[in-house]
């Protein structure tokens, strides 16, 4: 039997012990939703797993601050299931080593299957493909992160939000399940596969991290993500973006207030300037992040990488130059050498740009991501690849050259949009 629980039950109970929901129960906690909603199907997805660490390496780590869990009065109760620790110890084969998806401070990632309608465990390969995140009784991600998690993920509903399905909590046990994410992370897409990302994918994640971010910033009640990395941005079989790990997030201001005041955490290399001198949070920390996020997407670097030399380990301080004086250091030096030529023209300039001004060390000049969206949508039908580009300059020099070998050119049709492109079909066309 589905097993349904109002969230606030569980966070009011805490470490305490688990809900026990009974059919008689039941009924009390089947309250429909009226959190914000994005009404649209979701993908499957599986929440990558990743440290949170806001200090330099070999560094102790500057906070462990977390978000107050809010009162029961603030929230409405969301209907998540409760899985309890027997189901998804089965759902797991016993939390096996070959199960594994990944793993971070707060403990792994597990793949499981259940049954379509309800908690029961199913045998691999059929029912519902989920994520089981295990939380570390010793863990980084401590008790009130995983009630953060549930908080949010609990209430807000978007495409580009990874779903939470249910959680457990019983005695020292902290699961959360999600639905399986078939492409994982972007961070892997981009730093730990040999096949680079194509240049409309990239577009296509940026554009749909951005709108998860939009979506957070601009509900009646605003959250700031405050994790915002290549690692918890999770891609569905058609690389639809989806943000997860919100054990980090946190409320907005309110009324006239301007910012939120916290202990500074995050992942170094991530974090907005001003926030990590003085603690004040604002949903412009997020597009500092972004900005960052969009550069490691442009390039294929990393935001901190101490294998590079001494002047480019830090991703923002190397780019900053070709960001601000893009005349004498063009942008097109920045792209990721793995395209080649096998990237918009116009995109590179837009999101160089678009970066800079998300990098922007006032705060203020930064734009919201609203803005961010309205500049990333157009870019993902933009045709001018620069092989092609390339490709038309040679031919323009063998007509000059009045080759008369008889050896048939290349050339391309035109293409209504980067997926279109000949170079994405393999299509060639001669005369």
């Amino acid at each position: 039997m589905e097993k349904k629980c109002g969230c606030w039950a569980v966070l009011k109970r805490g470490v305490r012990g688990s809900c026990k929901s009974s059919a008689s129960k039941d009924s009390a906690n089947t309250i429909p939703r009226t959190s914000l909603v994005y009404d649209a199907a979701t993908e499957t997805r599986y929440l990558n797993a990743s440290n949170r660490e806001l200090c330099a390496p070999n560094e102790a780590q500057l906070s462990s601050d977390k978000p107050n869990p809010p009162t029961s009065e603030s929230k409405t109760p969301c209907q998540l299931l409760q899985f309890s620790f027997q189901e998804l110890k089965a759902a797991t084969g016993n939390f096996r080593p070959d199960s594994i998806l990944g793993e971070g401070g707060f403990g792994y990632v597990f793949k499981g299957w259940i049954e379509e309608n309800g908690t029961a465990p199913a045998k691999p390969g059929s029912g519902i493909t989920v994520a089981v995140k295990s939380l570390k009784p010793d863990g980084l991600q401590g008790h009130r992160e995983w009630v953060a998690e549930v908080d949010f993920l609990g209430q807000l509903h978007h495409p580009n939000l990874v779903k939470l399905i249910g959680y457990c909590i019983e005695d020292d046990q902290r699961l959360l399940v999600y639905e399986f994410m078939t492409r994982g992370s972007l961070e892997n897409h981009l730093f730990r596969r040999t096949i680079p990302l194509p240049w409309s994918n990239r577009i296509k994640i940026a554009l749909g991290a951005a709108k998860g971010l939009a979506f957070l910033h601009n509900g009646p009640e605003p959250v700031i993500y405050r994790d915002f990395k290549t690692s918890n941005i999770l891609l569905d079989s058609e690389y639809n973006a989806k943000l997860s790990d919100f054990g980090l997030a946190k409320a907005g201001p309110r009324g006239d207030k301007t910012h939120v005041s916290t202990r500074v955490v995050g992942t170094y290399g991530y974090a907005a300037p001003e926030y990590v001198m003085t603690g004040h949070l604002t949903s412009k920390s997020d597009v500092y992040s972004f900005g960052v996020v969009l550069l490691e997407i442009l390039t294929g670097r990393r935001s901190m990488d101490k294998k590079r030399p001494s002047g480019e380990q830090n991703l923002v301080t190397w780019a900053r130059p070709y960001l601000a004086d893009n005349k004498r250091k063009p942008p097109y030096q920045l792209v990721d050498p793995r395209l080649e030529l096998n990237y918009s023209l116009r995109g590179v300039q837009k999101v160089s740009q678009l970066a800079y001004n998300c990098l922007s060390r006032d705060s203020k000049s930064r734009p919201t991501m609203d803005e961010v969206v309205k500049v990333l949508t157009p870019l993902q039908d933009l045709n001018d690849l620069a092989i092609l580009s390339h490709h038309s300059r040679l031919s323009q020099q063998g007509r000059r050259k009045k080759k008369s070998d008889g050896t048939p050119q290349i050339t391309y049709t035109h293409c209504k949009s980067i997926r279109d492109s000949p170079l994405n079909t393999g299509k060639q066309h001669y005369r």
